[in-house]
């Protein structure tokens, strides 16, 4: 966005000009960054309601992060000094607001700010994830390395999203299709078919019944009945934003079958990954643990680890301590680490580790993928076929009344 500003520099004069953010407070710190005193600042242009639309596809698309990352683990394998790096990625990029970040990152390292610190005041381009596996990088001293993970990882994500929006693409078009010609059936036709069934003596079968009343009933109430989904949805979106719900969201994960075939073995990717990273950086085990609860998005998980760190300080083997969850990290994960312990190679095992979950986590993703369209296909069958014979039927006895007649 373009914003005019009136400021002062250092020597009282005054300058005029314009300034392109992505907000009114980036425009300032650009500014200041200039030894600019700012006096006045106000947007260049009028804002109209349809910008709020148009800005949603201007997002930052995984794809240009996926680049930016694995240019900014580039630089820095070729020793480039990290403000360097991202003041050379500044120039390279062409996305406007991963370049105004990439520049408020410069800016906060150049002030003092380590890169983690930076990279969460971007907390809406960067995840929790990314930000603690920088931080854990920073304990260590092996950002390139962690840089190349993030970059396969965020490219690993976007194929799999990828391949899962492509494959609902065409069952997405035919249940919006089927929910419009259900309602126009419900609310339009079958209102009007009642009294032809009722003056004929037919007998309705129960799902003709209930599809009958239910479209009196919304053709009668629909603004009630839309405000009432409306605040409903808002009262569970506010409740799963609320730390109670978020709890019981992450519980969900590992609790429903096929969401825990995914999130588990993609946790414990996480988990070995980081860890594996911290290890061969010379942190401590317990401290090594303490960091890589902070890198996973599952509360429970987040909990658990904390309470498996302490354990590991008070003397307590790393496989002992988890082999006490089996819910979280399945029996093979202790069995391996008592080998990596054993042997004194716990880094090893944890990449093993990694690469195990890694692979079983792409394959019952793949598999889930593979099996959408068809599972959605025969569920939206049967449901037109539901729905057409509570017509039909009705109308074939009608049918058969009038020639017994």
């Amino acid at each position: 966005m373009k914003y005019r500003y009136q400021a002062k520099t250092k020597t009282g004069e005054m300058q005029v000009g314009f300034v392109e953010a992505m907000n009114k407070d980036m425009a300032v710190n650009i500014l200041t960054s200039h030894e600019l005193f700012v006096t006045l600042l106000e947007p260049a242009e009028k804002k109209y309601w349809y910008e709020g639309i148009t800005s949603y596809f201007e997002k930052v698309r995984r794809k240009d992060m996926v680049i930016f990352t694995r240019q900014l683990a580039t630089l820095l394998e070729a020793r480039l000094p990290l403000n360097t790096a991202l003041k050379t990625l500044y120039e390279q990029t062409n996305q406007p607001i991963l370049k105004e970040a990439t520049y408020q990152i410069a800016e906060d390292i150049d002030a003092g700010s380590a890169f983690s610190q930076a990279l969460e005041r971007q907390g809406d381009l960067f995840s929790n994830f990314f930000v603690s596996m920088v931080r854990s990088a920073e304990v260590t001293g092996n950002l390139n390395e962690v840089m190349g993970f993030l970059a396969d990882y965020i490219e690993k994500e976007d194929i799999l999203i990828t391949k899962a929006r492509g494959a609902l693409i065409y069952p997405g078009i035919v249940i919006g299709l089927f929910v419009a010609v259900s309602v126009i059936l419900v609310t339009v036709v079958f209102p009007q078919l009642k009294p032809v069934f009722e003056q004929g003596g037919v007998e309705l079968p129960f799902i003709t019944k209930i599809l009958i009343n239910s479209g009196g009933i919304i053709g009668k109430w629909w603004p009630v009945l839309g405000l009432g989904a409306f605040l409903l949805f808002i009262v569970i979106l506010d409740y799963v934003k609320s730390p109670e719900g978020q709890a019981f969201w992450d519980e969900m994960k590992i609790r429903l079958p096929i969401i825990s075939k995914v999130h588990v073995p993609v946790t414990i990717t996480r988990f070995s990954n980081a860890a594996a990273i911290l290890l061969k950086g010379g942190v401590p085990l317990a401290q090594s643990v303490e960091i890589v609860s902070h890198t996973i998005d599952n509360v429970l998980y987040q909990d658990l680890l904390r309470e498996v760190s302490e354990e590991v300080r008070q003397g307590i083997p790393l496989s002992e301590a988890i082999a006490k969850y089996p819910d979280y990290f399945p029996p093979l994960v202790s069995q391996m680490l008592v080998v990596g312990e054993s042997t004194g190679q716990l880094d090893k095992m944890f990449n093993r580790i990694s690469i195990f979950y890694g692979r079983e986590a792409d394959n019952v993703i793949n598999n889930i993928v593979d099996l959408i369209q068809p599972i959605l296909m025969i569920g939206i069958g049967l449901m037109v076929g539901l729905l057409f014979a509570s017509v039909l039927l009705p109308i074939y006895k009608l049918t058969a009344t009038f020639g017994a007649g």
